[in-house]
């Protein structure tokens, strides 16, 4: 983000309540390991134009998941955090909150936390058109050539945007553009004139039809937590620290038993070799297990990294070994496979699956890798941490 010009700054503002009845809570809750709000701080942040990023909210939670994001937090009145209140006035009192004799900001930039993959770069275009005087202001669309209908009075169909006894090709068409609700681009000063997200010469910012999925429903939700980690996929992960899981991560979550009861497993090599490099990147590295197995201490002496192993409370365990060290849960990355990972998972800032995790694993995760547990996962997650 760029420092504010003379001229007034360009605000971003996400208003994120507390109460929702289709998704309880679902500003707060994470699709690919992220919550929804801190995606659209995210989105806010990487764009070049925007100066400041505010959220509006009545939820405690909320505001201190943006506080941590990095963003300014407007406290939201409960007149205006209720079903009825329309975002147009959550973002007026912002608007007003931080600009109340309306000089300092001049362009107002809304985006909707429901939207998981806000394109940063397609509110960069927004601005440029609104600050240009191109449109007043600007919404993310994508174009579409589908054929549109709807029910009439008695519940038959009626085609909308063409005719029904006429099935043009594509290229014959014209296109329509199908708004997607992730951001809006606005002058403030039309904005506060109007009331309203639309006003005066209005323009489209045509965006992916990828960045269109909005959460209302559980359903969606879902939806968006397995597009994640398609869409996302950093080239790199920014983590200072590593922790795994060691059954189903470091193998492929089988074994084989002697006639004596001795347990064996097959590991890979690869990752062995993963390990001896990020070790000496100097970066720390855990192997977190609920099993109490040799074999467990006998790998990690091996790889020599640390083991706590028989731990019943990962999450604990793992909060308890960060503090120790001095180690940033935020900066860290947590690779699992299975149900009794999730909630170390939920602590770091790189939640991360193997290929072959649980649904739920895969669903809380921020990526998941293309390899499974005990087929060099670890080596793919620290290729890409050291890239």
């Amino acid at each position: 983000m760029q420092h504010p010009p003379a001229n007034g700054a360009v605000v971003a503002i996400i208003p994120a309540r507390g109460g929702s009845k289709g998704v309880p809570r679902k500003n707060a809750l994470p699709v690919g390991g992220v919550p929804l709000v801190v995606r659209a701080v995210r989105a806010a942040q990487a764009s070049v134009l925007v100066d400041r990023v505010l959220v509006s909210t009545d939820d405690a939670e909320i505001a201190a998941l943006a506080r941590a994001a990095g963003a300014e937090v407007v406290d939201r009145p409960a007149e205006l955090s209720g079903d009825a209140a329309g975002s147009e006035s959550a973002l007026l009192h912002a608007l007003t909150e931080i600009d109340p004799d309306g000089t300092a900001v001049r362009t107002v930039v809304f985006l909707q936390a429901t939207s998981p993959f806000i394109p940063s770069d397609g509110i960069d275009e927004g601005v440029r058109l609104v600050d240009g005087g191109a449109y007043d202001c600007a919404f993310s669309a994508y174009e579409t050539f589908g054929f549109l209908w709807r029910r009439d009075a008695d519940a038959a169909a009626e085609a909308i945007n063409h005719s029904a006894g006429v099935r043009p090709r594509r290229q014959e068409r014209e296109p329509h553009y199908l708004e997607t609700g992730a951001f809006y681009v606005l002058d403030a000063a039309g904005f506060r004139a109007a009331g309203h997200r639309f006003f005066g010469r209005i323009g489209i910012v045509e965006v992916s039809e990828t960045s269109a999925v909005e959460i209302d429903d559980a359903t969606q939700f879902a939806i968006a937590g397995a597009l994640a980690p398609l869409v996302d996929r950093p080239a790199r992960i920014e983590a200072e620290a590593l922790v795994t899981d060691f059954d189903g991560v470091h193998t492929d979550d089988t074994a084989t038993v002697d006639a004596d009861g001795r347990e064996s497993v097959r590991v890979s090599r690869s990752d062995g070799m993963g390990v001896g490099m990020l070790r000496r990147a100097g970066i720390p590295m855990l192997i977190l297990s609920t099993e109490v197995n040799p074999v467990v201490r006998a790998r990690a002496e091996k790889l020599r990294v640390p083991v706590l192993h028989g731990v019943v409370d990962k999450a604990a365990a793992l909060t308890e070994w960060a503090a120790a060290g001095g180690i940033d849960l935020a900066r860290t990355a947590y690779l699992g496979n299975d149900v009794n990972d999730l909630g170390a998972m939920r602590l770091v800032g790189w939640p991360i699956a193997v290929a072959d995790a649980h649904p739920a694993v895969r669903a809380a995760a921020r990526i998941v890798l293309d390899r499974r547990g005990g087929a060099g996962a670890v080596r793919e997650l620290i290729d890409r941490i050291l890239a």
